[in-house]
């Protein structure tokens, strides 16, 4: 139980625990993580900001199922005057407990936007020697029971104001978690997905029990080189991707 540590001190015990399993195991090469919402932040501080320099950590592939890459605004918005008290009331006994106060919670001050912790990951940047992927999902189809707390929608910081948008997972837009030089998947590949199966499998809290979530993830583990679409900048204007290949 790491109950009241940060980012820095979880970290430190992802690196002592893949140092444990290289000692069993007597393997010395390269690994793979697949890491859902914070925890690719999380992966990243170990990687990128404690080990960037040295790159004693050997990793060959980093996937993020729903990441809040560039800081959480669900985590930012917790702490608005006006907006915070009602998503928090939404979200009690869903999300997060009931009378929540995320004052008291490290991890969710860390993944403020602003955060010393957000600005070292940023700062750092991508290693050049790890295939980063990013696995979104969205609410295409606007089906309020993909995350019935906001209807469908999902919160996010745009154009001076908080909006509500379908492009994102109904925790996480994607605003939050575009990479320049990380290739990305937006899911479900066929739109009709969300109608004939379970919508809110495709909601942030249930990515990784998503059937089509496992298999794209089975897909890069077995094939790593294979490159999906790359996007380097998000036009929050019209809210779209601008993409690269």
């Amino acid at each position: 139980m790491m109950k009241g540590d940060g980012v820095p001190e979880i970290a430190q015990s992802l690196h002592q625990f893949i140092l444990e399993k290289r000692v069993e195991s007597g393997f010395s090469g390269p690994v793979d993580m697949v890491c859902h919402s914070m925890g690719t932040g999380i992966a990243r501080y170990l990687v990128e900001v404690r080990d960037g320099k040295t790159r004693l950590e050997k990793v060959r592939l980093l996937i993020g199922l729903g990441p809040p890459n560039n800081g959480s605004s669900l985590a930012e918005i917790f702490f608005d005057p006006e907006y915070g008290p009602r998503v928090l009331l939404r979200l009690g006994g869903i999300f997060v407990p009931r009378r929540f106060n995320p004052a008291d919670d490290i991890i969710v001050r860390q993944f403020r936007p602003e955060s010393v912790v957000m600005q070292a990951i940023k700062s750092a940047g991508l290693r050049d020697d790890i295939s980063y992927r990013l696995i979104l999902t969205e609410n295409r189809d606007a089906i309020p029971e993909f995350f019935p707390a906001f209807r469908g929608k999902t919160v996010v910081f745009s154009g001076g104001t908080w909006i509500g948008t379908y492009e994102g997972d109904g925790i996480v837009p994607h605003e939050d978690s575009w990479l320049c030089g990380a290739g990305y998947d937006i899911l479900p590949e066929d739109p009709r997905s969300l109608i004939q199966h379970s919508p809110e499998l495709y909601c942030h809290l249930h990515l990784p029990r998503n059937p089509e979530v496992i298999r794209k993830i089975v897909e890069y583990l077995s094939v790593p080189d294979s490159q999906p679409e790359n996007v380097c900048q998000y036009n929050a204007r019209n809210h779209s991707p601008e993409r690269t290949t």
